[in-house]
C-alpha cells in the first residue's frame, strides 16, 4: 500500500518541494495556509471574501500532470488598464470555482479532477482569515503582506479570529505515515498551519514522525543570521508536546559569487547547518542546492529521493 504523506506550508517552497515529491510513489495531501492578502491575492480577498488562493494556484501547478501548459495558463498575469490589470487567470478561476461550489475547499476539489492532480489539496480552512504578528519592536501589525513590509523582526504570529479547521485537514493528518512541514516561510508559510489549536492537537495525537525540510536560505524579518537549530527550535514552540522528529538540511556549500548576490540584493545568508545542536533529532542532509533561471533551488528530486528513502527505511525500523 502507498504510504501517505502530508505536507503542510505554503507559497515557493512548498510547491517547489511537492513538484519532485509527485514523482514518488506516494499518496500526498499538501495543507495550504491561506492568509496571503498582497497584489491579485489581496483584490480578490476584499472584494469576494474568500480564502487566500495565490499559493493554492502554485500548489495546482505542481500536482498538475500537465504541469508545463497548466503552469504558463494559471500563471498568466492579465496586463490592461481595466480592474483585471495583475490578475492571474488561476487567481481568478479558482475565485469562481469557490464561488461556484460554496466554498474554497470544494472549488479545488473539482478543479483538482479537471486538471489531473497527483496528489490532494486542501485549503487550511474555508474561512477569510487575517494573520496578526507581534514585532520585536512592541508593533501589533495585521495581515501578511503588512507584516512582511514592516521594518521589525517578527516575534510572534496568531490569527486575529480562530478560524474553523477543514475537517478533511484534520482526517488527513490521523491517516497520515509522514507529515512534512515544507521550507518556505516560518511565520507567514508553516506556523499560520499550527497557530490552530485543532491542527496542534491532532499533531500532539499522532506517533507518525513530523519532517521539516529547512530553508537554505535566510528570510528578512523572519530567519536573520538563524541556524537549522533556531529554525527549529522556533517551530518547536508552536507544536505543543510534540517535537519536529526528523529535519532535512543542506550541505552543500553555495557559491561566493550567489551568496553575495543574495546578500546584497535580499539581504539573505546561507542557513548553517549546525549539527551539534540538532543531537535530539535525526538529521537528513545532502547538497541540495541548484540554480534554476539565476536563483537559488532546492534540488527538489534529490529532496524528494531523501525524503522517500526515509519513510521507507522508518517503515522497516
Amino acid at each position: 500500500m502507498r504510504k501517505k504523506v502530508v505536507v503542510l506550508g505554503g507559497g515557493t517552497g512548498m510547491s517547489s518541494l511537492l513538484k519532485g515529491l509527485k514523482e514518488f510513489p506516494v499518496d500526498i495531501t499538501a495543507v495550504v495556509s491561506v492568509c496571503d492578502d498582497g497584489r491579485s491575492t489581496g483584490r480578490l480577498r476584499e472584494e469576494f471574501h474568500v480564502p487566500a488562493m495565490g499559493d493554492i494556484r502554485q500548489v495546482l501547478v505542481s500536482l498538475s500532470e500537465t504541469e508545463p501548459l497548466v503552469e504558463e495558463l494559471l500563471n498568466y498575469r492579465f496586463k490592461t488598464t481595466s480592474d483585471l490589470n495583475g490578475h492571474p487567470v488561476g487567481n481568478l478561476l479558482l475565485t469562481a470555482v469557490s464561488n461556484m461550489t460554496g466554498n474554497m475547499s470544494s472549488g479545488v476539489a473539482s478543479l483538482g479532477k479537471v486538471f489531473n492532480l497527483k496528489g490532494k489539496i486542501l485549503p487550511l480552512t474555508d474561512d477569510d482569515v487575517v494573520l496578526v504578528a507581534k514585532m520585536e519592536d512592541g508593533s501589533i501589525i495585521e495581515g501578511e503582506h503588512n507584516i512582511t513590509e514592516y521594518d521589525s523582526k517578527i516575534m510572534n504570529v496568531y490569527y486575529k479570529e480562530e478560524p474553523h479547521v477543514n475537517e478533511d485537514v484534520i482526517k488527513s493528518i490521523k491517516e497520515a505515515d509522514l507529515v512534512i512541514l515544507s521550507m518556505g516561510s516560518i511565520y507567514t508559510s508553516i506556523l499560520p498551519n499550527l497557530i490552530c489549536k485543532e491542527v496542534v492537537d491532532v499533531l500532539e495525537k499522532t506517533s507518525v514522525p513530523i519532517m521539516y525540510t529547512c530553508n537554505i536560505m535566510t528570510q528578512p524579518g523572519e530567519t536573520d543570521d538563524l541556524s537549522v537549530s533556531e529554525h527549529l527550535n522556533i517551530i518547536n514552540k508552536y507544536l505543543g508536546n510534540r517535537k519536529v522528529d526528523v529535519v532535512v538540511a543542506n550541505n552543500g556549500v553555495i557559491k561566493e559569487e550567489m551568496r553575495k548576490k543574495y546578500e546584497t540584493l535580499e539581504q539573505k545568508d546561507p542557513v548553517l547547518l549546525d549539527s551539534k545542536n540538532l543531537s535530539d533529532v535525526k538529521v537528513i542532509s545532502n547538497d541540495y542546492v541548484t540554480i534554476e533561471k539565476g536563483f537559488l533551488r532546492h534540488d527538489t528530486i534529490l529532496l524528494s529521493l531523501d525524503i522517500f528513502k526515509y519513510l521507507i527505511t522508518n517503515e522497516k525500523s
